[in-house]
């Protein structure tokens, strides 16, 4: 079996993967509602009624509005109502969803990098290396999640950028499991055995022909962690350890109309609520038909 052939029998193989996919009508629906949800979140500033971080346009008179009510001047709509500050709750949910995704989509990526990276250099070296590499995984993988982030969290402080960091401290692991295997099985390939045999570089091995082989569970597991690092997100911003108020996501958004839950005004935290969960979903659905389509087995 030539190298060639073998690096490109998984693209051939998988010619039908979208076709297949598009098969499910619950991914559809789910891919039809992550679509929504980030053409939404990208275009915050164009389709929002108002902009909730703009002090001018927000008048404290107009908190706590019913979904449907006018403001003062009768000029604006506030279609999902207002919460405590006097914020439109649709621009407020679009901006937060931003601010979710970014968290979500930023430290799946990062950690999925990273994690790969440290996978493939675990199988390759072997010996201690991989023994180390190996044992932080099994570590961080048998802490409670939630727990380290609150712990990181407390020292690093509140942002954007440190809620990232933290999930990636978090997540690398899922993926370094995951790359290590794939590439462990890769490597006893014939292909592999030619390539070693033409002498090929060790970096040209790794990534034209073991890489793209390890692709497809990673994206799997790429998906479903961006799911999970919302979640971890919105429960950290929720007990005010996440983003700041300047900058807030859906979970702080949750945790605002929290207080005013008891007093009637439920779409504070609602309709926030709501969308978050909406987000999960999709992304699960989509997570879930990826597993089953990229699986081997569904190839026969």
């Amino acid at each position: 079996m030539s190298v060639t052939s073998a690096t490109v029998r998984p693209v051939k193989a998988r010619a039908g993967t979208l076709r297949r996919f598009l098969r499910s009508p619950t991914a559809v629906v789910g891919l039809v509602l992550l679509t929504l949800l980030i053409f939404g979140a990208l275009f915050a500033p164009q389709i929002a009624p108002q902009n909730p971080f703009d002090l001018r346009a927000i008048d404290v008179m107009d908190a706590r509005l019913e979904p449907g009510s006018k403001n003062l001047a009768g000029d604006l709509t506030y279609w999902l109502g207002t919460d405590g500050q006097g914020r439109d709750l649709l621009s407020a949910i679009l901006y937060g969803l931003r601010t979710s995704l970014t968290v979500g989509v930023g430290s799946a990526v990062i950690a999925g990098v990273l994690g790969t990276v440290l996978g493939l250099i675990a199988a390759w070296s072997g010996g201690f290396l991989d023994a180390l590499i190996m044992r932080v995984v099994d570590l961080l993988m048998s802490l409670p999640s939630i727990l380290i982030a609150l712990l990181l969290l407390a020292l690093l402080g509140k942002g954007v950028g440190n809620v990232i960091l933290t999930l990636v401290l978090l997540e690398w692991a899922y993926y370094a499991r995951t790359a290590r295997g794939q590439a462990l099985v890769e490597g006893k390939r014939d292909y592999v055995e030619a390539a070693r045999g033409l002498g090929l570089p060790i970096r040209r091995i790794l990534l034209r022909h073991i890489l793209p082989n390890c692709l497809p569970p990673l994206l799997v597991i790429a998906a479903l962690q961006v799911a999970r690092a919302i979640t971890l997100e919105a429960t950290l911003s929720f007990l005010g350890l996440g983003v700041p108020v300047t900058q807030p996501s859906l979970g702080l958004l949750v945790a605002n109309g929290f207080q005013f839950m008891l007093s009637g005004e439920y779409w504070i935290s609602f309709f926030p609520g709501l969308t978050l969960l909406l987000a999960i979903v999709a992304i699960n659905l989509v997570a879930d038909r990826l597993r089953e389509v990229l699986d081997p087995r569904s190839l026969r």
